[in-house]
């Protein structure tokens, strides 16, 4: 009864707990629902965090999807991705940069280095050390500080010049960040205090003693140290900042910009795919990009109705290698345009002479190299790899042995400077399987079928968002968390999906073809 009640709300695009205890109480297709009884809003809080999972809820929605798809109203055998950024149901002015840390961080280190050389000169000095048997303490070090201060400097010269700042966004390693080394020492203090018969005092008009300055020191930057962890702990490597109020809230740039200045606003990252109307799926990330969102989606597509995907569409944020790879290894059409798609049509793009696709390709006894426009080879050197998140990138290092003399070498030479590089040569990595996967894809949204997947994505994904953000007022989560963001969104979308079912029993709605006629994007 409860989740009927909830899904014919979303349906009415009501998400208020409290809105719904009312209508429950007033509206007589809620009484009827409730067959006359009035559930308190403890009461839908309760079937929602504890009850109403998020596989429950991916359940209920597949087995929806199934009847839709023996009525012939979608396939699912193809996906139209997109994404938008909903507002966290956070405080605006509560975040957390990792700019920021890194720069107080840097401080705080300083400062303890300073506390330890005043521990080991006041151990040496009073011969605590011999007395008490304890050694000569070293400072901590965090992989990735240098990095940190040197962007820290640069800032401050930039700053002397009016210059903008560089981010400083740098991962350290904090697992060697550790509060405990600064408590063994204040253990040290506190046994000297012990055994000199030195007594820890406060209040107004008493004089501390010097171990005592020093172990509450060690304290106040012990305590601002473990803070400091624990954000980062929070924040990951993958984020560069989070909200106060909701952890899991990213700092995201929004469109609908009510100061109009670029205002960040704590949100998260709200994919949906869509096929002929219906959210297939929907997931929900705080990441502030796409590149990471695309193969979690279609891994809930394959375990839930198996190997059927043919075909997936989606912009250009969604293009990268690692998408690519994956999509071919599960046998999957690529509809994604590339990042540089607009760049392709120019002449500009077609004149630059130091890209290897402008280049021309020769073989010779099964060996590959390039001519350049001054008839030059460029033979292939050496193979790089590199790991990247997931999966290894291998790269085809060629090069010039000679380029000398040639008039144009400024605009065919990376960062090249007539003065300092007169010896340099022509060098380029190539990343052979990546421009592959770049030219299927890019093959596949030129013809007549990815012009008209092109077309449908546009107007069936935004179609959705103008919905949910103009038409229902979906613009801010009510939940926090992303696994109560994800229930209070997939609650919505069942609603959407019946909607929509709806209008095609009435014949309000057809499935969309598309405009094959029509010139591509």
């Amino acid at each position: 009864m409860k989740y009927g009640v909830l899904t014919y709300a979303n349906m009415r695009g009501v998400r208020e707990i409290d809105r719904i205890v009312e209508l429950c109480k007033r509206d007589l297709a809620f009484i009827w629902l409730t067959q006359g009884e009035q559930p308190k809003r403890d009461a839908f809080y309760d079937f929602i965090n504890k009850k109403l999972t998020p596989d429950i809820l991916d359940d209920l929605n597949y087995q929806l999807l199934r009847r839709f798809k023996k009525e012939g109203l979608i396939t699912l055998e193809s996906l139209f991705i997109d994404g938008t950024k909903i507002e966290a149901n956070a405080n605006r002015y509560t975040f957390v940069w990792r700019g920021a840390l890194n720069y107080h961080l840097a401080g705080l280190l300083d400062t303890i280095d300073s506390l330890y050389t005043k521990y080991n000169t006041l151990l040496e000095e009073n011969k605590y050390d011999e007395k008490y048997g304890f050694g000569h303490a070293r400072m901590f070090v965090i992989e990735g500080m240098d990095k940190v201060r040197e962007v820290i400097a640069k800032n401050r010269k930039r700053k002397l010049a009016k210059h903008k700042k560089i981010a400083n966004n740098s991962i350290i390693e904090i697992d060697h960040c550790s509060p405990l080394d600064l408590l063994n020492l204040q253990k040290n203090l506190s046994a000297i205090a012990d055994g000199e018969g030195i007594a820890f005092v406060y209040g107004k008009g008493k004089k501390k003693s010097e171990i005592q300055r020093l172990y509450e020191a060690l304290e106040t930057c012990g305590s601002r140290l473990l803070e400091y962890k624990e954000s980062f702990e929070i924040m990951g490597k993958d984020r560069n900042s989070y909200s106060k109020t909701d952890l899991e809230a990213t700092f995201m740039r929004m469109k609908d910009d009510h100061m109009m200045n670029g205002q960040l606003k704590p949100a998260y990252n709200v994919q949906i795919s869509v096929e002929n109307y219906f959210i297939i799926h929907s997931y929900v990330s705080n990441d502030r990009t796409d590149y990471n969102t695309l193969i979690p989606i279609v891994e809930k597509h394959i375990k839930a109705f198996g190997e059927i995907l043919k075909e997936t569409t989606a912009d250009s944020g969604y293009c990268s290698e690692k998408n690519l790879m994956f999509l071919k290894e599960h046998h999957i059409e690529s509809y994604i345009k590339l990042q540089e798609h607009e760049q392709r049509k120019t002449r500009a793009y077609r004149e630059q002479i130091g890209k290897y696709y402008n280049m021309e390709l020769q073989v010779f006894e099964d060996e590959h190299y390039y001519i350049c426009h001054d008839g030059r080879e460029l033979r292939h050197l050496r193979t790089e790899t590199k790991e990247r998140e997931g999966y290894k990138q291998t790269l085809e290092v060629y090069g010039c042995a000679d380029c000398s003399g040639w008039e144009h070498k400024a605009k065919c030479l990376y960062r090249y400077d007539p003065e300092k590089d007169v010896d340099k040569n022509k060098v380029m990595k190539i990343n052979e399987r990546w421009d592959e996967l770049k030219e299927t894809s890019h093959t596949n949204i030129q013809s007549e079928k990815g012009i008209r997947n092109r077309q449908i994505r546009s107007i069936q994904t935004e179609g959705h968002f103008g919905d949910i953000k103009k038409n229902d007022h979906f613009r801010r989560f009510h939940h926090r968390s992303a696994e109560k963001v994800y229930k209070e969104f997939m609650l919505y979308a069942i609603g959407r999906n019946i909607n929509k079912y709806h209008r095609f029993l009435c014949g309000k709605l057809h499935k969309f073809e598309g405009k094959s006629a029509e010139n591509a994007a």
